[in-house]
Parts: C-alpha cells; structure tokens; sequence
C-alpha cells in the first residue's frame, strides 16, 4: 500500500496539481471563476452562467454557438498549459530530454482542464434540460460541437506550434519574441535562480503511456534548458494572437457573423489575461511585484490625463461644443435655472397637454378615467414582465389602456418594456403596423441583451477603448453601452431607433403618454428626468418655492442641457443610463462642468413611486376638476409584500463579516418598499376618493425559482413569468381595471 500511494504521489501530474496550488495560486483564480460562474455562485444577478451553459451565436443557441465555444475553450486551456510551462518548466530539467516535450507536459498537466470539463458537461446538460426545455436529441447534438471545437483547437494548436518549427510566423517572432531580449532589461536578482525540481519518478508518455523517469537518456542541464526555452516563445505568440482575434472582432462587432458567444470572448479575454500574467512572472521573476505596481500607476496615469476613459456617453447628445459652452453643475447654477416661475410655467403646459388630452378622451361629456403607469427596475426580468402586464391589459380593454395612460415613469429594465409597449402604439396610431398584439413583440422584448454586452466588454472595452463611430451627425467612443443599445435595436426590428425628439408633438398634444425616464446622479444624488415636456414642477417639492435655498433634487434633462441638442439624444441612450447596473453598462457622462455621472434610476427609486407620486400632487387641482378616476397602475417584479427574504447574521462567519457592509445592497429594495409605502396612505387624501392603487406583481409559479435579474431570461423563465398574469391577485386586479376604464353605463 505504501508503495502505490508514494507512486500516485510522485506521479507527474498530480505533483504538477500540487505545484500549482503551492505555487502561483493567482493562476488557479481563472478555474475558479469557471467554475463558479458555471454553478451560479459568481455574478449570478448578471446571469454570467448563462454565457457559458447557454451560448447564443446569430441569436440562437446552436450547434455553431457550441462549437464556438468549445474552441476558445480550448484556447484558454492551452494558454493554460503554456503558461503554466514557461513558468515551471525550470522545475522539470528532465522534460528536455523527452520528444515533443510541451506535448508531453500538455498531457501530465490536464488534471484540472480534465475535470473542469467533466464537471462543465454535467452542469450543462442538466441547464439545457431543466431550463431551455431542449429536447435529449439537441442537448448531445449541442455537446458535440462543443468538443468538436476542442478538438479542431487542439489538433491545430500540435500541428502549429509544437510540430512545424519553420513556420513563417513562428520564425518571425522568435526575433522579436525572444525572451533574452526583454530579460536583459531586468536587474540580476540572485533569488531569481532558486530551483525547485519537481520529485516526480513516472510520466505519461507521448504515446500515453505511464514511464519511469530514470528511464530518460540524460542529457547536460544547459542541454535541457535550450530545448525548454524553444517553447517559451509561445505564450507570447498565442497572447498576441488571442488579442489580434478579439481585436478584430471588436473592430467589426457590427456584423453578426463575427460576433461569437459572449463566454467565448470572455474565454479569450482570459486568455490574454493569463498570457500577461505569466510573462510577468516569467520576465520579472522577484520583482514582479514592483512591476504590477508600475503597471497600476501607469493605467492611473492614462486615465487621469484623459488618455482614455472607462465611462460612456449618451449617443446623438452633442459633446462637442465648446468648454465655455457647457453647462455648470452646481447648486448656484441650478436653482438659477430651476424657478418658481419656471415651475408655474411648466405646470402650466403639462396641464394644457392634460386638456388636449381630455378632450380626445371624453366620452358623452363624462370626464374619462386617467391612468398613471409605473413600473420596477429588474432587468430583462421586469422589461418582459411589464411589457406583458401592459399588452394584457391594454387587449382586455380593448386598447382603453393606452388611450387613457398620460404618464409612464420608473425604472432600468420596466422602463424597456414599458418604452416598447408605448413606441409599439404609437406606431400602430400611425398606420405603421396591423397588430399590436402579434406575440411575436413579447418575444422581441424577451430576446437576449447580455451577450452583445459582454462581448463587447471583453472584445472592445478592455481590449481597444478607441473605436469611433459617427452617429447622429456626432463622433462618439463605441462600448458596451453602444453594444447593448445596437441589440435593443436590432430585437424590437428598429422599433426604439428613434431620438427622443421623435415622439415630442404626439405627446404634447395628448395622443401618447408622457414618457419620464430617470437615472440618478452619482455625484449628488440627485435626479435626471428625460422627457420631451418641460418637467420644471418636477424638480422641487411645492413647499420650498418661496425658500431662499429649496432643495432642487431633480434636473430636468432638456432644459439643463439646452445647449447639447437634447432631443436628439437616442432613447436607447436614456433607457440605457436609466437601467445602468453597476459594472455590467458603464457610468455614462454628461456635457457639463463638472461632468454629471449617470447610473441605474433604481439607485434613487426602483418603482417611480416618487415621481408619479409627485406628478399626481403637482396636478391634483386639474385632476380633481377634470377625471373620473384616477388609476395609479404599480407594475412590480417583485411582490409587494415578501420584498425581502429574512437573513440569519449568526449562521456563519462570512454572514457576519459581509451583511453589515453589502446591507444597503442586498436590502436596497426593502428599504424603498417600506419607506414608499406610507404615500398608499397620504396620497388619497388629495383627490377626494378617485384615486385607486392597483399593483400587479410577478408571483413565480415555485417561490424559490424566481426569474434571475439580469439581461438574459431562459425558455423557462418567459415562460413562468408570462403564467404570472394569471395569478389570483393579478386577475383580481386586472378586473378592477377593465371596470375602471370601461364607459360609463348611461
């Protein structure tokens, strides 16, 4: 017994397994990431598993998808092997003396790719199985590709590097790759020499054979390190490679056929990533850490002198004018701008726009029901359900929804839904579409957004931040805010390309709902309301007008920003800053001094409660004079009632050391639910008695298999949340509805 444990443990691959977690655990954190992404314990709420159980290529999950996938699978898994070689390979003097030694060390290292693979293919399955409801007949079919792709890479990669020494490239390189070169820079560093030869008695061989290490014919050291170094100027190769195919890609991400998956780019983003990694460790050896330090202060350096900047902008707003001509954001500025009889006047002109309203909406002289529509941030998961609500709504009206909405507000991913729903009306009040109620619309706003995003991320932002584009007559930086805008585009068959101007007249004289669409400030806090009507009466609370320093905590987009030709900017772009969540859509910054910096609506208010609730307030004389009922419409993500599960801070240590700090994250929307709540309360008071609250909610059909919160929802989740319509509460509600708004009797 003694004798087999001491052959298995000084077996190359398992002393290789056991290098790699004694030395360089950095390397390991890539497999980690993997694997817990694969399992949905990492960026879970950005529906990274999906990227990689799931891949969409042409938007579809296919064979192709697969395929593509498997092959940058494979290119991270050989970045692996060779950077992992030219890093340890001084520990395996007697690798010299074997044929094709990258090879042979290739098959000794693939304990860990091995089983990441295993286990990828038993996630994987089980994924396509339980929530894209594929048949067993695609699922191996989608398996295949998978693996054929591995295989092309692999049988490419032998064939390539490690067999045709006088390839025209590789000879090209070897100059100006030659690791000498850079090695000569580095300061001599006699820890630099340290050896730790790995004790390892048996192999497998290249013929895949178990072979005993005494059996190799023993060659000089300075033999064996020559014959190791050939090898080392792969990594650099296949990181150059790896780049100049992302590269292209970002450069060209316009067209779809070169857009692959989103898990296949980040899996070559990985890849140049460990290619870095090990270089540096390879060239730096005991002063690497002083060269990430240099490294770090040098990106600051970029970033501080405006070499490059890791925000957004909004496209078709002009950023272009000059310095001076650019609006100054501070308290001073705005409450110079934001007046009392700037608030009497643009309440004024909302209630005119009320009236042209109300009189395409009377019916034998009886004052009609008006509707205000708010609806909750939750990304694809809350722009699907709205949407939803709204259409099914509308239908069992027979279209009274629409016609009596004048208000539409909330937040990130609601506001998609509820955009699409209003730009989809609009079209058909215009002649420009038959049916409104085709299903083929649900589907388009249930289409994925994520993997152009985070294509983009891995294949643009962080590989070249200085592609341009021209559009709207303006040259702007292209990013994965671009990238998500253009699929939007592309998934609603250019229904949302439009500028926000487009809608401005249909809206002011009463034929389509008000869209408000918010995003929050990051520098004060405050709001940024988007719309085509003056929305001065918005921005302050009534009873600071006379106040010397009222505390203005809204900005009204298109009066403060006058001067950048506000009506052009897309309403992509505003949908976009208004469901910015951090880190999947970048900051986006505006035109002005200092430059305003805009994120999630949600960050602020999550359902619209405070904007539609201070709308009604603003406008409750002309509403009480001129309407029959007043519907305040609540669509919700989430259920009013049970907005948080109950956490246990004693159930273990990390509970304990992370709750305290995340707390306002985890609970973020807890806390609104609780603190808007009390408006249900006050609000009424003011309309003597026609205003009525009714919610709608998503209720999942199992409590604990709720819709993820990202920008890409499964086969099951749409189909889940589209059932959510016909829960009990939601269809007692819904008959609520269709009484308000149905004529009156005579």
């Amino acid at each position: 017994m003694k004798k087999v444990v001491s052959g298995i443990y000084y077996f190359l691959p398992v002393q290789l397994l056991l290098l790699h977690f004694r030395k360089y655990q950095l390397l390991l954190i890539f497999w980690l990431i993997l694997f817990l992404t694969i399992t949905g314990r990492f960026a879970s709420h950005f529906g990274a598993s999906s990227l990689f159980l799931a891949p969409e290529y042409l938007g579809k999950i296919s064979f192709l998808s697969m395929l593509l996938l498997g092959c940058a699978m494979c290119v991270f898994i050989m970045m692996w092997h060779i950077t992992t070689f030219i890093i340890h390979s001084k520990r395996m003097p007697y690798m010299g003396a074997t044929r094709h030694a990258f090879v042979v060390y290739c098959y000794n290292n693939s304990i860990i790719p091995v089983a990441f693979l295993a286990f990828y293919s038993v996630v994987c399955i089980h994924f396509q199985w339980r929530s894209e409801h594929a048949p067993v007949k695609n699922i191996i079919l989608l398996q295949l590709g998978f693996y054929l792709g591995i295989f092309l890479v692999v049988l490419i990669s032998f064939a390539y590097f490690f067999r045709v020494s006088r390839d025209f490239f590789k000879n090209l390189l070897s100059s100006i790759t030659n690791p000498a070169f850079i090695r000569e820079l580095i300061p001599y560093d006699s820890l630099d020499y340290e050896l730790d030869i790995l004790p390892a008695q048996s192999y497998i061989s290249g013929k895949l054979k178990i072979e005993k290490n005494a059996d190799l014919e023993p060659f000089h050291p300075r033999v064996m390190n020559t014959v190791l170094r050939r090898h080392h100027r792969n990594v650099i190769f296949a990181t150059v490679l790896a780049y100049v195919l992302l590269l292209l890609m970002g450069v060209f991400m316009e067209r779809p056929l070169l857009r692959v998956p989103a898990g296949a780019g980040f899996l070559l983003l990985f890849s140049i990533i460990m290619g870095v990694v090990g270089a540096f460790k390879y060239f730096m050896k005991s002063w690497e850490a002083i060269g990430w330090i240099i490294f770090v202060v040098l990106i600051s350096l970029m970033v501080k002198f405006k070499f490059f900047d890791l925000r957004s902008i909004a496209y078709g707003l002009n950023y272009h004018t000059h310095t001076a001509n650019e609006p100054i954001y501070d308290y001073e500025h705005v409450r110079a701008l934001f007046t009392p009889q700037r608030y009497a006047a643009d309440k004024q002109t909302e209630q005119t726009r009320l009236g042209f309203w109300k009189s395409k909406n009377t019916i034998d002289t009886c004052d009609p029901p008006l509707v205000v529509v708010t609806v909750s941030g939750g990304g694809s998961r809350s722009a699907y359900w709205s949407f939803r609500t709204l259409q099914y709504i509308d239908s069992m009206t027979n279209g009274r929804l629409f016609k009596n909405t004048v208000l539409i507000t909330g937040a990130s991913g609601g506001m998609i839904g509820a955009t699409y729903w209003r730009n989809l009306h609009d079209a058909f009040q215009q002649g420009l579409l038959k049916d409104p109620y085709a299903p083929k619309y649900q589907n388009n706003i249930g289409k994925d957004l994520l993997n152009a995003i985070i294509f983009s991320f891995a294949s643009v932002d962080l590989i070249s931040p200085f592609n341009k584009i021209n559009l709207a007559g303006y040259s702007y930086t292209r990013d994965r805010g671009y990238a998500m805008e253009q699929e939007l585009i592309r998934n609603t068959n250019g229904l949302m390309d439009k500028n926000i101007g487009y809608f401005g007249k249909r809206e002011a004289d009463g034929s389509i709902p008000l869209l408000i669409i918010n995003g929050t400030i990051i520098n004060d806090g405050r709001r940024l309301m988007i719309a085509n009507q003056p929305l001065g009466y918005l921005t302050q609370p009534e009873f600071s007008l006379n106040n010397a320093t009222p505390p203005i905590d809204g900005i009204d987009f298109a009066a403060f920003f006058a001067g950048q030709d506000p009506y052009n900017m897309r309403i992509t772009s505003a949908l976009r800053m208004n469901a910015t969540f951090p880190y999947v859509l970048p900051v986006v910054k505006m035109p002005s001094q200092p430059r305003m910096n805009i994120m999630d609506a949600g960050l602020r208010d999550n359902f619209g409660t405070e904007v539609a609730s201070r709308y009604l307030f603003v406008m409750r004389d002309w509403l009480k004079k001129n309407t029959r009922q007043i519907i305040y419409l609540d669509i919700r993500d989430t259920r009013e009632n049970e907005v948080s599960p109950i956490s246990d801070q004693t159930s273990s240590l990390s509970n304990m050391i992370v709750d305290p700090v995340f707390v306002i994250q985890n609970k973020w929307e807890a806390f609104q639910s609780y603190s808007q709540g009390i408006l249900e309360d006050i609000a009424p008071q003011n309309f003597a008695g026609k205003l009525r609250y009714i919610t709608l909610q998503y209720v999942p059909k199992e409590s604990n298999k709720v819709a993820a919160l990202n920008f890409h929802l499964t086969q099951e989740e749409k189909t889940d949340i589209a059932w959510s319509i016909y829960n009990t509460g939601n269809q007692a509600a819904i008959d609520t509805i269709v009484k308000l708004l149905n004529p009156p009797t005579p």
